[in-house]
């Protein structure tokens, strides 16, 4: 199984610093070069982007022919997927640079699992291969490597396998930092098995990130407004400064850094999330997670901010991902299904469409008031519920599984809410008979 580790690097010296700053403005530099030429072979007709110079010769004495290669292979990477994405017709645009020297690199480089090492223990380093050029200048030994101390406990300190180094810069945070991708084996000591045999669903969405819903009567409800709002406003500040580059450029060092915090923001309170929700569903015992698709949410509800939140904010593949990694540590399954119609369908009549949502709220001729996202989540899961079958039923089996499937009584739903750390439990979580919560909200498969 894929994991990863991230930490802390702290340079033990302002020699030591300004080695390793050496170190990854060379890699930024290199970086340019090669996705200079493939972008011009990209314009010529005739040119071939996989086709590019030796780097080794000049770059070599600075960071290494290991490092080199590293750096090469991940531009190759990059332009393969921006070929497979102009394939399926949601290509954003070409591998971009990291910066320049004028306004500032983006410091980053790879380094090959092979030409680095790291020790956890009180005094936790880690040592990285560099170039001779670098070596003679410092005055490092000719097997010696760069020894940097390492900050933080790892999530993986035993592993099967190391994979290639990211160590880069952190501008918002001010520090170094390193991301260390491992494999660990199926029966490693650290995954743990399901309590119970549980099963929960969530809906998704962007006012509400998550709603939940768990079959020992538990209501989840992870709120995204403001989040969203802090990626829209970022979103406006990167299109004003686009408008105001010069002709024939498209982006600027202060551009990408906007592009770099607004992702990191999201990826952040994005992983928090799949840690502290699968968390608590494993303490309820829950061994299987239902995801609602999303494939269909943009033909049937387009709009400008439906197609921002469905793809630019939320990122549901990559999200998908991150939790079924999670879920996995212990033993739980994510299983992605259909909630066609879950989000205007009535638990208590079975009505589609009579059903009028406004904001948070899902009404019905027959009386029913509950919160929509919670009982999207709840109806969700009731269709699913102990069924093998993917395919979304029809009124009349739905309406049968309310009558003959019998679950525990609805807890208080508990609202969280994120302070750019942790999500943390609201105290105005809603109760089930509070307003835009019906007590029906707590009849889960009924």
């Amino acid at each position: 199984m894929k994991r990863a580790n991230t930490f802390d690097v702290v340079p033990q010296s302002d020699e030591d610093e300004g080695l390793l700053r050496r170190l990854l403005d060379a890699s930024a530099a290199l970086w340019n070069e090669i996705n200079y030429e493939r972008r011009e072979h990209y314009a010529d007709p005739d040119g071939d982007v996989w086709e590019i110079s030796e780097y080794r010769g000049r770059y070599g004495g600075v960071l290494g022919a290991s490092t080199v290669q590293q750096i090469e292979r991940k531009n190759r990477e990059a332009w393969k997927s921006f070929f497979s994405l102009r394939k399926k017709g949601e290509a954003n645009g070409k591998p971009g640079f990291w910066g320049n020297a004028e306004e500032g690199r983006e410091l980053r480089t790879y380094i090959r699992n092979t030409s680095y090492s790291v020790e956890w223990g009180e005094y936790s380093r880690l040592e990285i291969l560099v170039g001779k050029d670098l070596k003679d200048e410092y005055e490092l030994g000719h097997r010696e490597r760069l020894r940097l101390e390492v900050r933080g406990d790892p999530n993986w300190e035993e592993y099967d396998k190391q994979g290639r180094l990211e160590l880069f810069y952190d501008e918002q945070a001010q520090s170094f930092r390193a991301f260390q991708p491992v494999t660990i084996g199926e029966d490693h000591s650290r995954l743990a098995h399901p309590l119970a045999s549980e099963e929960a669903a969530l809906d998704i969405g962007a006012n509400n990130l998550v709603a939940c819903t768990t079959t020992t009567g538990q209501q989840y409800l992870y709120e995204g407004r403001e989040l969203f709002e802090r990626f829209r406003e970022t979103t406006r500040e990167i299109a004003r400064l686009q408008s105001l580059l010069e002709e024939g450029r498209y982006s600027s060092h202060r551009i990408q850094r906007l592009y770099d915090r607004r992702t990191k923001r999201r990826d952040h309170a994005q992983d928090a999330l799949a840690r502290d929700l699968i968390e608590r569903l494993y303490d309820e015992g829950v061994s299987t997670v239902y995801v609602g698709a999303l494939t269909n949410v943009l033909e049937t509800h387009w709009s400008v901010e439906t197609n921002a939140k469905t793809h630019n904010f939320w990122a549901f593949r990559a999200f998908v991902n991150r939790l079924a990694c999670t879920a996995e540590e212990y033993g739980i399954s994510v299983e992605v299904r259909s909630e066609a119609w879950t989000s205007q369908e009535c638990p208590n009549c079975g009505s589609t469409e009579d059903t009028t949502r406004h904001r948070d709220t899902l009404t019905c001729p027959c009386g029913f008031e509950g919160h929509a996202d919670l009982v999207a989540s709840e109806t969700f899961l009731r269709r699913h519920q102990n069924s093998p079958s993917s395919g979304w039923r029809t009124r009349r089996e739905a309406s049968r599984q309310r009558q003959t499937t019998v679950t525990r009584s609805m807890a208080r739903p508990v609202c969280l809410k994120w302070d750019n750390h942790d999500w943390l439990e609201s105290s105005r979580s809603p109760r089930p008979n509070e307003e835009h919560t019906n007590p029906q909200v707590a009849s889960v498969g009924r």
